[in-house]
């Protein structure tokens, strides 16, 4: 039997404003192109629901009942303080800056005149405005299943990141995504990371808001990256931008490559981090990690498959979330070993932290394996602050409210603790501590 869903106003909506504003988008006719046959497969499936089965924790048509149109560039009222005041401890951080104001690539704010001889960027407006054609055959690739937050995102991309590092940089790259207009409003923005064989990098990927900007707002992104023989990148993201913050990750790894993500998730309504890796040369690595902290009625979901398809590839994912009051943390994981990956080695682990009776964590870890030949295990726990080391701290003169931070802070330490830069690492933490003990 075939089930006709009913259109909602927010996928009428979404339909509606693409033919608004679709003009004004950058891109050559190749790129419309390609927008129009995003918008149109995004009009025929509408948005995810609760029937997909990777999405049934978090049923978008029905949690997105209206969405903002598209926000207007504030890339002309703010100045280099506000963006370090958005981007909190993360602004000390000695870095080459890419800044981003509203969706829209911000050259006075931005350091690309100072970028070594190995970081080759241009501003994806740019891009699609000139040599466009390998560009949209990525995206066109990328159209073999449904995705429809993906099609959302590249029908109405403004701007992001085009980046080549063709030698090791000396320092990290900050991606500065930053929320500024006044009015609620919608930004799409994609960004497409190489980095060639042999390197070391470190990137960060930060969404946040600036003073004054509008607490009703929707974030689209999208990040390939593809990661050369024998390089190595580690790969954070930060999102404490709030709003609706609705994230794709997409990675390949080639021979004998390590690629460190981490992702950092602080409050926000509702966000949604898809992640993909595949290894496409043997000898590849991945040590994924991240903490996702939300209170009141905040909803995060992490979805994340791993697929093994060549041989003597490792795999290391660890997770945490804290909950308090009646917020909601799901984590789906899937991953996958085909069958000639022999001497596979993956481990995943996804934790929770419960700081009410009233929060849920939803934990989903799936293993697919078709190779004989492997070592690969996955685990989920819950669990709420040890009375016993509570009373300990307090017995050491320790406030409870100080007691139960510190005990949650060494919980999200674990996870922070995996990133290798001091100074980076440092600053997650003292972002995770302002939370912590707000």
């Amino acid at each position: 039997m075939t089930v006709q869903l009913v259109r909602t106003k927010a996928e009428d909506a979404l339909v509606e404003q693409f033919t608004g504003v679709e003009s004004r988008l950058p891109g050559d006719a190749s790129t419309r192109k390609l927008r129009k046959a995003a918008i149109g497969a995004f009009a025929a499936t509408g948005l995810p629901h609760r029937r997909i089965e990777e999405w049934k924790y978090t049923d978008l048509r029905n949690m997105l009942k209206s969405v903002p149109a598209p926000a207007a560039s504030g890339a002309a009222r703010l100045d280099r303080g506000a963006v370090d005041a958005a981007l909190g401890p993360l602004a000390a951080i000695d870095a080459y800056r890419l800044v981003f104001v509203d969706g829209v690539f911000a050259e006075q704010l931005s350091d690309r005149e100072r970028l070594p001889a190995g970081a080759h960027f241009q501003a994806l407006a740019e891009a699609l405005g000139r040599d466009a054609d390998w560009l949209v055959d990525l995206m066109t690739d990328e159209r073999g299943r449904s995705r429809p937050v993906l099609d959302l995102t590249t029908a109405f991309m403004t701007d992001g990141v085009t980046l080549r590092v063709s030698a090791s940089l000396d320092k990290p790259i900050l991606l500065a995504f930053v929320r500024a207009e006044g009015e609620a409003g919608a930004v799409s923005v994609r960004n497409f990371l190489r980095f060639e064989p042999g390197v070391a990098a470190t990137l960060i990927e930060a969404y946040v808001r600036a003073d004054g900007s509008a607490d009703e707002h929707q974030t689209r992104t999208a990040s390939a990256v593809h990661v050369g023989a024998g390089a190595s990148v580690a790969h954070v993201k930060t999102a404490v931008d709030g709003g609706v913050h609705l994230a794709n990750l997409a990675a390949r790894l080639d021979g004998e490559a390590v690629y460190r993500p981490f992702q950092l998730t602080v409050g926000g309504q509702l966000a949604r981090n898809d992640i993909e890796v595949v290894y496409a040369g043997e000898g590849g690595s991945i040590d994924l990690a991240g903490a996702t902290l939300l209170k009141d009625r905040q909803h995060c979901d992490t979805t994340l498959v791993v697929d093994h398809a060549v041989p003597q590839c490792q795999s290391r994912e660890l997770f945490k979330y804290v909950l308090a009051d009646e917020a909601r943390g799901i984590f789906q994981g899937k991953v996958i070993v085909r069958p000639d990956a022999q001497k596979t080695d993956g481990k995943q682990m996804a934790q929770a932290l419960m700081l009410s009776e009233a929060a849920e964590f939803d934990s989903k870890p799936e293993l697919e394996i078709y190779a004989d030949d492997v070592v690969c295990g996955h685990g989920a726990t819950v669990a709420e602050i040890d009375e016993e080391m509570l009373f300990y701290c307090q017995s050491r003169g320790i406030p409870a409210a100080e007691a139960r931070a510190l005990l949650t802070e060494s919980f999200v330490g674990e996870a922070i603790a995996k990133i290798e830069d001091e100074a980076l690492r440092d600053s997650l933490m003292d972002m995770a501590r302002g939370w912590l003990r707000g």
